[in-house]
């Protein structure tokens, strides 16, 4: 009997698919099974398609591309449909691909279809639905599956998605990623009663008879729905790993990009069949959890080279200078490499002094990490010969010019590509307390006094480093004084998420006046009027964290727009804090809010920063029209030095005693034995009011004659903003 006539007795056709051509041949019963008269044809594809249920042919062709990927049976049930789409009957079919001979491309489809037949009434149909929930189920598991396996930033965090996974209606009990060094492969991530160590295969070489091993050598998935074919199959294996509760094992090659990476097992408390639709879905997460752990691994590998190298560019421990307390932050931009320029340093001096070091490179790629390290490198060497500030930028700024030079480093495609950098100098006495300060470009540093308030310090500067190779840098001396904390940075830190100076300013203040807590005999207090003297380098270090959250963190995220948080641009900062003496706070006792200015002749325009910080200082006073009556008799007393003298102005402001009863104390200093005379101005003249406002401003007055020159000072006292009396003067006055 031929087998043609054999399978005719038992309803069973032969069909051939030609994957190049698209033509699909039947047998007699196989044309009669397809709703087709019963005679062999060959039709087009799309005319055998019309025999079928649209969603059902849809099916097919997915688990017919998984048995052509993995080598393995295709089956599955389809539903024959007439012209009007009526269900005439279902079939099933199995199949397997077979490669064309030749140097074409492509196989032949060969299968069988069989007839299922319609279950008895009150019993329930054989084999799973051919459509229904469990597919839908699968759709919206692939989906989310999918979307947290690209989500996930670390190949821990694909692992533990990866160990989280519950299948649609055959969820696996344990799960297993294996990973390719060399010969050998390794459990890099377990989830089930053991761990990665203890696993029995924890590291083999991939010859050993194991299916991981079958799997990454050959690239093809290994199923195992039942203990005894895993015992046949793989004997050593099954002695060695001895599984106990599991009764199903799959198998899958984890490949990219054609080269396979590793493997993945899931294991089943329950017996699984395998079918074509439970193959499909452990493939797509195979090839899902490959691209993942690919992208993480790059990811990984990448953001390691940018963290070693950012590390090797900045000082390798944490400072430590007698009567100061420092910390620093570095953040790198979140895109690329996540490498950049900005650098912080901490730099022993010949001295004994410190200098303490803050910069910024144009550009966030690796040619300007490279230049900040050449110009840390320089600034270092500079200020290590033992040059003062001024100098140790302006060879700071020679030397980077001449790095950028038409005939120095071109760009990575070969055109000349000049950078410049902005730099914070500053040389440290810590026991006197003062800065020497010398800015190229760079933002001002900011001071938070010892009552908390935050005052930006004006200091003179010059151009950027490396435009002018012969630019000049003034120096600008600051005290800080026991319990101030000041801050350096960068303007990643001020600008980030669209911010300018003013506003960006304003957002870190929130965060640098944060009142912390005190702590005396009586216990912790909080710092609300209180100098906060006691803060720790812990205290510090949470600090600087603050400001950096105050940035990237949430807090900045309840803005929209153009103000939004993006991690656009490198972040670095150093907080100094000077230590205080250790003392109680009483009742009595009342922080201390001070500053100190010098105006040079050649620079009158610094009137306006002085203008600003006392307004600062006074952000809090009761009463405006104070504030507003100080600004202006603060203008007219440095603008009478710089007119009727030959010397710089130096003021020094202190506002001291307790909310609401506070006392402003503003004095100006010259180097002329000339005291000022009161004189009437008529109603057209430009000058002569200077004591005039002070009489009728200033709550008292006076001018002190001194061994080299001469100050002029006046105080207020707080007042109600309703016009009352001023409060008494505090205690001392």
């Amino acid at each position: 009997m031929r087998t043609e006539d054999l399978l005719a007795a038992i309803a069973t056709g032969l069909w051939r698919w030609d994957s190049v051509s698209g033509a699909v041949s039947y047998d007699a019963e196989a044309a009669r099974l397809v709703g087709l008269p019963a005679e062999a044809v060959t039709l087009p594809e799309a005319a055998a398609r019309a025999c079928f249920h649209p969603a059902d042919w849809l099916e097919v062709k997915a688990i017919v591309d998984l048995a052509v990927a993995e080598g393995t049976l295709a089956e599955a049930r389809l539903r024959i449909v007439d012209e009007k789409g009526t269900v005439l009957r279902t079939v099933r079919t199995r199949s397997r691909p077979i490669a064309r001979g030749g140097s074409e491309d492509g196989y032949y489809l060969l299968g069988t279809l069989q007839e299922v037949p319609d279950p008895l009434p009150g019993t329930s149909a054989a084999g799973p639905p051919v459509t229904g929930d469990w597919r839908r189920n699968r759709e919206a598991f692939l989906l989310d599956a999918g979307r947290a396996l690209a989500e996930a930033m670390s190949t821990a965090e694909v692992l533990r998605v990866a160990a989280g996974l519950s299948m649609p209606g055959f969820s696996p009990e344990g799960l297993a990623v294996f990973g390719v060094q060399g010969e050998r492969i390794s459990v890099i991530g377990h989830h089930g009663p053991r761990t990665g160590a203890d696993h029995p295969f924890h590291d083999i070489g991939l010859g050993t008879d194991y299916p991981a091993a079958e799997v990454v050598r050959t690239g093809r998935a290994v199923y195992l729905p039942t203990p005894e074919e895993y015992r046949g199959r793989f004997p050593a294996a099954w002695s060695l790993g001895r599984p106990r509760k599991r009764r199903s094992w799959a198998f899958l090659p984890l490949i990219v990009a054609g080269r396979t990476i590793g493997a993945w097992m899931a294991g089943f408390a329950h017996p699984v069949s395998f079918s074509p639709d439970e193959r499909s879905v452990l493939t797509t997460i195979a090839r899902m959890l490959a691209q993942a752990l690919s992208r993480t691994a790059l990811q990984e590998t990448e953001r390691e080279l940018a963290d070693g190298l950012q590390r090797s560019m900045l000082p390798a421990s944490k400072p430590d200078i007698p009567g100061l307390t420092v910390a620093a932050r570095y953040v790198p931009t979140g895109g690329g490499l996540q490498v950049g320029g900005d650098w912080y340093d901490v730099i022993g001096l010949p001295s004994g002094r410190t200098a303490l070091v803050i910069g910024d490179v144009q550009g966030h790629d690796v040619r300007a990490a490279g230049i900040m390290g050449q110009l840390r490198i320089a600034v270092r060497a500079y200020a290590s010969e033992g040059h003062h500030p001024d100098a140790v930028l302006s060879r700071a700024s020679r030397f980077l010019a001449g790095l950028s030079a038409p005939d120095g480093a071109d760009g990575p495609d070969g055109r000349y590509d000049p950078r410049f950098a902005t730099c914070l100098y500053m040389e440290v006495d810590p026991v006197a307390g003062t800065l020497d300060i010398a800015r190229a470009g760079h933002p001002d540093p900011a001071v938070r006094l010892a009552d908390g308030t935050m005052m930006v310090r004006p200091t003179a500067g010059g151009l950027p480093l490396g435009i002018d190779p012969d630019t000049d840098y003034p120096t600008t001396r600051v005290v800080l004084e026991p319990g101030e904390t000041l801050l350096m940075c960068t303007d990643g830190l001020i600008e980030t998420g669209g911010h300018d100076l003013e506003t960006g300013w304003d957002r870190i203040r929130k965060v640098f006046e944060r009142p912390a807590t005190v702590t005396n005999d009586s216990g912790t207090l909080p710092s609300d009027g209180l100098p906060s003297d006691d803060l720790d380098s812990d205290d510090l270090e949470a600090l600087a964290d603050s400001l950096v959250q105050a940035v990237h963190g949430p807090p900045s995220h309840h803005t929209t727009g153009p103000l939004a948080d993006r991690r656009e641009d490198d972040i670095a900062l150093l907080l100094i804090r000077r230590e205080a003496e250790v003392c109680l706070v009483g009742p009595g006792s009342a922080p201390v809010r001070r500053t100190a200015v010098t105006v040079a002749q050649a620079e009158p325009e610094r009137i306006a920063g002085t203008r600003q910080q006392l307004r600062d200082m006074l952000h809090d006073w009761a009463d405006p029209d104070q504030v507003e009556s100080a600004v202006l008799m603060l203008s007219e007393m440095v603008t009478n030095v710089l007119v009727h003298t030959d010397g710089d102005a130096l003021l020094v402001a202190e506002v001291s005693g307790r909310h609401g009863a506070r006392r402003l104390r503003l004095d100006v200093a010259d180097s002329s034995d000339e005291l000022p005379h009161r004189r009437r101005p008529g109603e057209l003249a430009s000058s002569g009011r200077g004591l005039l406002l002070l009489e009728m401003l200033a709550d008292s007055w006076g001018v002190d004659p001194r061994g080299d020159g001469k100050c002029i000072w006046y105080e207020l006292y707080e007042a109600a903003p309703d016009g009352a009396a001023p409060s008494s003067p505090p205690d001392g006055a």
